[in-house]
């Protein structure tokens, strides 16, 4: 099958990062080698995009709360900081992931940032409206079909404020692009399996469309923006009267 054909759909097949009978020191070096990945791609771009749209729609609140679901390092976060920091906003991170070697190694990356703590949480285990911004970057293209939908439905009940998802743009050229990266910078299994299938598991305008009919959250918009990324935001109410029903 070309791979054109095959990105017509998304791909339904887990990722060596969804079996969670594996992990050790293998995937403690996939977390390291993923925070290349994530400098070389600008991964932060687009979460930093979005939380800045849902921070303006709040009215620019002076103090932010943050949890990044599916956070593995967390380091897209770092980003975070430094635009809270710009802006004055006193910033508090919760980074929750589900395996332990994510939450040891977002624990030894953020080891002198009081700011930040690390939570091994699922995030259907999350209480309503326990934080401000729920952020999930790389995170929910891991889902498909109706677990996709509770998954973002969880995240949007946990938040106050809203939601930003920062994923993948579903496309020949970042597949390729990902193929080839991902086996320069690293001989690590999980990288170079998952690397590219998380761009076969990525998205496209309908597909957000999609979403945001299955969950009846109108409000949902979403834009691309580099480097083949998509920035989804959900904010808990419209403001101002506007229409944040992006089409892309």
């Amino acid at each position: 099958m070309s791979i054109l054909k095959r990105l017509q759909n998304r791909a339904e097949e887990p990722e060596m990062m969804d079996d969670f009978s594996m992990g050790g020191d293998e995937l403690h070096e996939a977390l390291r080698d993923l925070r290349l990945l994530n400098r070389i791609f600008c991964a932060s771009n687009p979460t930093i995009y979005g939380v800045e749209r849902i921070w303006i729609l709040a009215g620019r609140p002076k103090h932010v709360s943050v949890l990044d679901v599916g956070a593995g390092s967390g380091d897209v976060n770092r980003h975070i900081l430094r635009w809270a920091d710009k802006r004055g906003i006193d910033v508090t991170i919760q980074l929750a992931d589900v395996t332990e070697e994510a939450c040891e190694e977002a624990r030894h990356f953020f080891h002198d940032e009081p700011r930040v703590t690390v939570r091994l949480v699922d995030v259907k285990d999350l209480p309503e409206a326990s934080v401000d911004i729920v952020t999930g970057s790389q995170f929910i293209h891991h889902f498909t079909g109706n677990e996709l939908h509770t998954i973002v439905t969880h995240m949007h009940k946990a938040s106050k404020l809203g939601v930003v998802i920062n994923d993948i743009h579903r496309q020949w050229i970042p597949w390729i692009v990902v193929w080839i990266v991902s086996r320069l910078v690293s001989t690590n299994r999980y990288i170079r399996h998952d690397g590219p299938l998380s761009v076969a598991k990525g998205f496209r305008a309908n597909d957000w469309i999609t979403l945001r009919e299955a969950i009846g959250i109108p409000q949902l918009s979403y834009s691309w923006r580099p480097l083949f990324r998509y920035a989804v935001v959900i904010p808990q109410q419209t403001s101002h009267g506007e229409d944040r029903r992006g089409n892309g």
